[in-house]
């Protein structure tokens, strides 16, 4: 008999680090957006240099929550404070399990009074709408995901959603308002007339490529003229519309980890969670990746601290995880930070060569993104093998012309200390769709701030506990 939900798929597998690190549904998929406009390497060029158009519509689910309750059901399970949270403000909305580990992020929009929109990937989503089932007079309404259809072909969605980004953005955004616009603070909503439409849509200031820029968003039927509008403004500066592929590593430079493991898989309390998520849904079909290798699904897990959301948590109110959190709280010291490892040139020269010629070679670094799995957890070591952290989202940046990878590593690895990324899953692979059989490499690399910033490589600290040559 075929499993019902997520935890008769639990029940049945045994062991559930083993069900996911052989998950076969391999990398995150962005969908319907094509992987490439111009290039890749040249829409990554743009964010930085010019302009880029996002196209964010397709990838991500809409969550309306309204209704009396609304904002009590996102008090009760989110570490956020909801204290002073007014019409057309954003934040980062982050909920943890009982046992204090993450269930995921995205951005929580208050659009009007008992009016809220929540967008990201769907373990958060899965969470409110379970939590919203009883005990709260709210309406919740998903607008799911796109399904994975070409560019082009008809796709049905609530919303269009872009972001216009780079150092060029503002007087693109200005073109297209027909004159001046108020640099709005930061996760501040607004409207904005895109003049040559005679079309009022809403925005967010938003901040992903490291320049003032906006997201906007409106009734999907707007779709193709918004776009057309944006791009004919950016003509002149060079804005260039960015692909699935180049999107999904500009995380890479802005230092977020956007897919940690849902902590939901083992306490108690969410058993009854469990019997409620489906059978095939993403926390029982996310696939692991990486070197890092526990029995224990508990060491998968990361929590706020160790994400860079610590400054989320606040103790105002009563949530989901809340004792826990304090418990984390007062060793917050003891806790992994967030941090960017750049690879060693060399190393990863190494790497990519071993595609040529015999032998087995090493795990496939893709580009731009080279995770291999939804959620991805290389071992960070010291150069005598101990792990110091997890490396959990890696690629390569054109504007550094580095690889890069955003990790947690244990509070005594100070910036500029060398450390090992070990690349490659042991024993040859796992069965993921996604790994070829393949030997291990430890990659150096130099432990730098997140957001990544260029700094002195050379003056790395040589003597924590470094030595001269990968192993």
């Amino acid at each position: 008999m075929s499993a019902k939900n997520l935890q008769e798929v639990l029940d049945s597998a045994g062991n559930t680090v083993e069900l996911l690190r052989n998950s076969q549904l391999g990398a995150y998929i962005y969908p319907v957006v094509p992987a490439e406009f111009t290039n890749w390497r040249r829409e990554q060029l743009a964010w930085a240099k010019t302009a880029v158009l996002y196209d964010q519509t397709h990838h991500m689910i809409n969550l309306f929550i309204s209704g009396p309750d609304a904002l009590r059901l996102l008090t009760d399970t989110g570490v956020n404070s909801f204290a002073n949270f007014p019409v057309n403000r954003a934040k980062q909305f982050v909920p943890v399990s009982p046992e204090g580990g993450v269930i995921g992020d995205g951005i929580l929009f208050h659009l009007a009074e008992e009016e809220y929109v929540w967008v990201g990937r769907a373990p958060v989503g899965n969470w409110l709408m379970y939590y919203g089932r009883s005990g709260y007079n709210v309406d919740i309404r998903l607008d799911a995901r796109s399904p994975m259809r070409p560019y082009g072909k008809p796709v049905t969605r609530e919303l269009w959603r872009f972001e216009i980004q780079g150092p060029q953005a503002w007087p693109i955004i200005e073109k297209l308002a027909g004159g001046p616009v108020d640099r709005v603070k930061f996760f501040h909503m607004g409207y904005l007339t895109i003049a040559s439409l005679g079309l009022k849509v809403r925005t967010l200031r938003h901040g992903m490529a490291g320049a003032p820029g906006l997201e906007l968003w409106g009734p999907y039927e707007d779709f193709d003229r918004v776009r057309d509008a944006i791009l004919e403004a950016g003509a002149e500066y060079g804005i260039e519309m960015c692909g699935s592929r180049a999107y999904s590593s500009n995380c890479l430079e802005s230092g977020w980890i956007p897919s940690p493991l849902p902590a939901i898989y083992t306490a108690e309390e969410l058993r009854g969670y469990r019997e409620w998520l489906p059978a095939n849904g993403y926390e029982a079909t996310n696939a692991i990746a990486g070197s890092f290798v526990s029995d224990d699904i508990r060491d998968y897990y990361t929590n706020p601290w160790e994400l860079g959301y610590g400054a989320h948590v606040k103790f105002d109110h009563d949530f989901v995880g809340r004792d826990a959190c304090e418990a984390i709280a007062a060793r917050k010291q003891e806790q992994r930070r967030k941090v960017t490892l750049a690879w060693n040139d060399e190393d990863v020269t190494r790497l990519f060569g071993s595609i040529f010629g015999e032998g087995p070679g090493y795990q496939v670094f893709d580009l731009p993104n080279a995770n291999y799995g939804s959620s991805n957890f290389d071992s960070v070591t010291d150069a005598d093998g101990n792990i110091v952290g997890l490396s959990m989202f890696t690629g390569y940046s054109s504007n550094e012309r580095k690889a890069l990878s955003l990790a947690t590593v244990s509070p005594d690895v100070p910036l500029g200390a060398e450390v090992r990324v070990i690349w490659g899953e042991p024993d040859g692979g796992t069965r993921k769709t996604t790994v070829q059989p393949h030997e291990q490499l430890a990659v150096r690399a130099i432990v730098s701030p997140a957001p990544y910033t260029k700094m002195a490589r050379e003056t790395y600290r040589e003597g924590w506990r470094t030595q001269a040559a990968a192993v």
